[in-house]
């Protein structure tokens, strides 16, 4: 069912496809400082330096990770003269952090040993 404002993905040939699909996205995922950036652009578009400001991290890291959320399709990129702005592409992404979150944070409580 498409949600307005929402990219509607390919669809994968293949389970295969499906898999390699959702491994690609859980890689990206997989990133402390890309969730963070996540999270910080999900208020509206933001500039780099706004986001290195924010998070305190160096220009060049957080353009590295800019780059694989971009390549990812997690971003979009927008340039207004000098300047670079990033915006989620899709809501939902938010609600894939957020349920890791919620799942992580469940196993951690039922967890008796390391």
């Amino acid at each position: 069912m498409s949600r307005p404002g929402h990219m509607q993905p390919e669809q994968p040939t293949s389970v295969d496809d499906t898999l390699k699909s959702a491994a690609f996205l859980a890689k990206t995922l997989s990133d402390g400082n890309r969730l963070r950036i996540l999270l910080f652009i999900s208020g509206g578009r933001k500039s780099v330096s706004s986001i290195v400001e924010e998070l305190a991290l160096s220009q060049p890291l957080v353009s590295h990770h800019l780059k694989e959320l971009k390549r990812s399709l997690l971003v979009k990129v927008e340039r207004e003269g000098p300047f670079i702005y990033y915006e989620l592409s899709d809501d939902r992404i938010l609600d894939i952090v957020q349920t890791l979150s919620d799942i992580a944070t469940d196993l951690l409580k039922a967890r008796k040993t390391f």
